[in-house]
């Protein structure tokens, strides 16, 4: 099976140097340190599709430590404060994520979530006060009551329900033409993984799902999500479709899924991309995993 898109780094995120500032200021000192070019949250590639680095003296905010790449200390630059992000996925980046190398999708999704974390939560949650940076930009501090706040991942389930040969797949209308999908829906409070991928798959689709099992998982940097995928096993196939969440839900035989993945023009739908762990969900569904 193919390891889901944004995963498979080799960053060496050294927590240790978040805690100590003088290991800090010997990374930032360091001649071979690099800055991430980004612009917004965009990062831009080179001829080679690579991301592109450049000297720590062209960051615009404060610096955040990414970690070391080989030994190499690797920042990323907070957005000045109040200044806004865009709130989407450019056309440009969606352009990007297939031609991305490993290693290069992971660093970047680390980095998008951390600068996109601080641009959104400069003050306080207890006081509203503005809060300064710390630990190296993993975390911010407030001045005013010390609450210390920290980089959130949302975890979301993202599932298949099986019945026999078939296999469960939705379509939401801002889609490519002919798109399905796995489901897939936030966690809520009080809430196991479990429980999660039966709710969703009963709200959305008015499919009931016993037994589930957890194929893999998926960091989605749009902000800063987890993507947790699994299969569940269906106890009926009559779909009541929720049209405030989707626009059809059907059931599809593992042939179909199969000419999906492998983008047979005649195939019935439209499989999502390799980067996206629905992709990695649907060819462990199709080899029986």
């Amino acid at each position: 099976m193919r390891a889901p898109g944004f995963t498979g780094g080799t960053l060496d995120r050294a927590d240790r140097v978040r805690h100590e500032p003088e290991l800090l200021r010997a990374a930032e000192a360091d001649p071979r340190a690099r800055l991430l070019v980004l612009r917004g949250l965009d990062p831009e590639l080179d001829e080679a599709d690579r991301l592109i680095w450049t000297g720590l003296d062209a960051a615009e905010g404060e610096r955040l430590f990414l970690g070391f790449d080989e030994g190499v200390p690797l920042f990323a630059a907070a957005p000045p404060h109040g200044q806004p992000l865009p709130g989407a996925r450019s056309p440009a980046l969606f352009a990007m994520l297939d031609r991305f190398h490993a290693g290069d999708a992971a660093l970047y999704a680390a980095a998008r979530s951390l600068v996109d974390w601080h641009g959104r939560h400069g003050f306080c949650a207890v006081c509203g006060t503005a809060t300064a940076i710390f630990r190296a930009g993993w975390g911010r501090t407030c001045p005013f009551c010390h609450a210390e706040h920290f980089p959130r991942v949302d975890p979301v389930v993202i599932m298949l329900a099986e019945h026999g040969d078939k296999v469960l797949l939705g379509r939401q209308p801002p889609w490519p033409q002919g798109r399905y999908s796995a489901l897939a829906g936030f966690l809520e409070v009080g809430e196991s993984i479990e429980e999660a991928v039966r709710r969703e798959t009963l709200e959305e689709a008015g499919i009931r799902v016993g037994a589930v099992r957890y194929v893999a998982s998926q960091p989605w940097p749009f902000p800063s999500s987890l993507m947790i995928a699994c299969i569940g096993a269906a106890e009926n196939d009559d779909i009541t479709v929720d049209v405030h969440e989707l626009e059809d839900a059907r059931w599809f035989i593992r042939d179909e899924v199969r000419r999906a993945l492998a983008r047979d023009p005649d195939a019935p739908f439209g499989a999502a991309p390799p980067y996206a762990i629905a992709h990695t969900l649907l060819t462990a569904w199709v080899e029986g995993g």
